[in-house]
């Protein structure tokens, strides 16, 4: 284990002491640190992307959602409501045909001549 060691050691220092190849792994590493970077921002702008679109579809699957509902619904919400039409018609009728059978005078009145 020792010799392991000791021979990374060596690797390690003849590596520091060896400047344009310390640069250039510098440089790869930073080139590297840099496209993780922007990997990973681009990464984020697709999954956002994704998103809207995903939001967009959902949204309008919920109108073509509602819009169903409704039309299958509407027969039924229509019916109730001539319902209620016919029935507030019945009874302005009935008041309608009451109050014409009525005089507009009293039978002992004068006429005003």
């Amino acid at each position: 284990m020792k010799i392991v060691f000791s021979e990374l050691k060596q690797h390690a220092s003849a590596f520091w002491q060896n400047r344009p190849l310390r640069k250039r792994v510098g440089w790869g590493l930073g080139i590297f640190l840099v496209l993780q970077l922007y990997f990973v921002r681009e990464l984020i702008a697709a999954e956002l992307i994704f998103g809207m679109l995903f939001l967009f579809l959902f949204a309008l699957a919920g109108i073509f959602y509602f819009i169903g509902t409704v039309g299958m619904n509407g027969r039924e919400w229509a019916e109730a409501g001539a319902r209620v039409v016919a029935v507030s018609a019945r009874r302005g009728y009935s008041a309608l045909e009451d109050i014409s059978k009525k005089p507009f005078r009293h039978p002992h009145s004068e006429s005003a001549q």
